[in-house]
Order: C-alpha cells, then structure tokens, then sequence
C-alpha cells in the first residue's frame, strides 16, 4: 500500500503531527510519501496544484491522504483519486464561506473524511465521518527522571516548572491568561516556561522536566499536547477545550478548568500540590490513543475505499 499525504507547512517541513502519523503507518510497513504545500495563504495551495497533479500522476498511490482543509481543496483540485481527508481543530472554526466549500468537497470529492473528536463531528454536521485522534508516540514520550530531563532543557533551577506548549503569539492559545493564572498564585517558587520553535524530538524532556502543563487555549480540536503529557505521568491543568475532559477524566493530579483566573490558579496550585507523577499513560493505553492503535484504524479506512 503506497500513501500519499499532503499537508500544509511555511517553513517547508511535514509538521510534526503530520510526520508522527505518518511514521506509525512507515512501522505498519505502509509506504508513505510526504508532499508539504507553501501554507501562505489559499493563494500558495492554489499555485502548488500543477505540482500536486505531477506528483500524484508519476507516484503510483494507492491513496492521497490530505491534512486541514486547504491542503483538502488543493488535492481535491489536483485530481487525487482515492482523497482521505483529515480535519483537525482549527478547521471547525473556519469562516462561513470556507465551512461551505469544505461542504461541497465532502459531499462530491472526498472520499473518507475524518475528524479528531466527536464534538468536531457534531460542529462540522457531515454525517458520515470517521472519528480518529491523532495517537501517541509511547517509545517517543515516555518517562524519565526529572533531573535528567532539566539537564536535557539546561534548566538547573529548583522551582516548580509549569511548561506552555505552544506559540505564545496565536492568540487561540490565549498565554496572557496563563500569566495571569501563575501571577496569582504570587509565588517566586514557581516559573513559567512558554516552549516554541524546539523540535519534536525535545518535546518529551521538557514534559519529564516539569511539574505541570498549563494549557489555556479558547478553543482545540484534539490536544496532542495533553495527550503527549499524559504519555510521560505528568499534572495538566487546561480549560475545557476539544477532548481534554475525556482524556483526563479519572487521572489524579489532571484537572479542566473554565476560562476564568481564580479557577485555573486553584486547579494549578492542586496539581503543583500533587507531589507525584500521574497514571496518565495508563489513560492513553486504555483509551487507545497511541499511534499503533491509530495508524490501524487509519489502515482499517484505507483498506475499506480500495475495496
């Protein structure tokens, strides 16, 4: 089975939740390619469909396999035949005209679509979607001893470290708010680390070296990034976004907040009190959201189309 899956990426490079995916299907022994599409804009996705139609004619797939919406509208337009799609988070807040030409292409041109939740299920009313979220790389995130993974980050302070996993400048994930929650609890014992722009490999240290991930965003399809947290037993304290609640529900030491200060800052306190790692990893195992069990499921809706 050769695949090939297009995605969207200004920098040139198959973004990590792309590559991850990708290579859970490569220890499947499927054949994957990767096609990145200048992401600049629809402009730049529109420019890259010649290529798009070259590459997809000479490669020989089995399947083209398209990331977020625009990459979806090119390879729609490049003629891919069989189109698996896959939607993520910020997809289902896309503008009115965009929710409508992702409508027309679901209807008449992609062939299998999936989501990351049932609540992006529900947002998008395309009746027959599959829900498949993205899956952890357990071998990747895994467990260590906190000191090591500090000397990893070249953090050498004593203080309780709260990570921020994402851009501080998209204004979705809402860092103001999570400096606010930590300026509340008006500690000098504790540090705020926003992590952007390190590699996906140096994720899991920075995971091991902290004392609690803070996620704040307004809104999130599924959080790789709780999901990473889980995988290496550490405290999360995030507001009520995509399928965080479901993902850590039953996990001591994790805890869903509202977009409030007060109630962010006394869950974050909790789980800077908890004093140990969590049973997170069990949670990913139970709920089968490693990569192994998803790059099946994605296996599963291949074979079905080339049937």
């Amino acid at each position: 089975m050769k695949i090939l899956f297009i995605s969207g990426g200004r920098l040139g490079d198959t973004s990590p939740l792309v590559k991850n995916q990708g290579e859970s299907l490569i220890k499947k022994g499927v054949d994957v390619d990767f096609c990145v599409v200048d992401g600049r804009g629809i402009f730049g996705y529109l420019k890259a469909i010649p290529r798009l139609r070259k590459k997809i004619k000479e490669g020989g797939y089995n399947i083209v396999h398209a990331h977020y919406s625009f990459s979806a509208f090119a390879a729609s337009l490049a003629g891919s035949f069989p189109l698996v799609v896959s939607l993520m988070g910020s997809d289902t807040y896309m503008s009115t005209f965009w929710r409508w030409c992702a409508h027309v292409f679901y209807y008449i041109r992609w062939d299998a679509t999936i989501v990351k939740t049932p609540q992006m299920k529900e947002m998008l009313n395309m009746p027959k979607l599959y829900v498949i979220p993205n899956g952890v790389n357990m071998e990747r995130y895994t467990l260590m001893e906190k000191t090591e993974a500090r000397e990893k980050i070249k953090y050498f302070s004593e203080k309780k470290l709260i990570v921020f996993i994402a851009d501080p400048a998209r204004p979705e994930k809402n860092y103001a708010l999570a400096q606010q929650v930590v300026d509340a609890l008006n500690t000098p014992e504790i540090e705020l680390m926003p992590v952007s722009g390190v590699s996906n490999e140096q994720i899991p240290y920075y995971l091991n070296a902290a004392d609690a991930l803070l996620l704040t965003s307004k809104w999130e399809g599924s959080v790789n990034v709780v999901k990473e947290a889980l995988a290496c037993n550490l405290p999360i304290v995030s507001t009520d976004v995509g399928d965080v609640k479901l993902n850590i529900s039953g996990v001591d030491g994790c805890y869903v907040c509202e977009q409030d200060v007060k109630d962010l800052a006394e869950k974050l306190n909790l789980a800077l009190s908890f004093g140990q790692r969590t049973n997170g990893r069990q949670r990913i195992v139970e709920l089968g959201l490693d990569s192994d069990t998803t790059a099946d499921k994605l296996i599963e809706v291949y074979k079905t189309l080339l049937k």
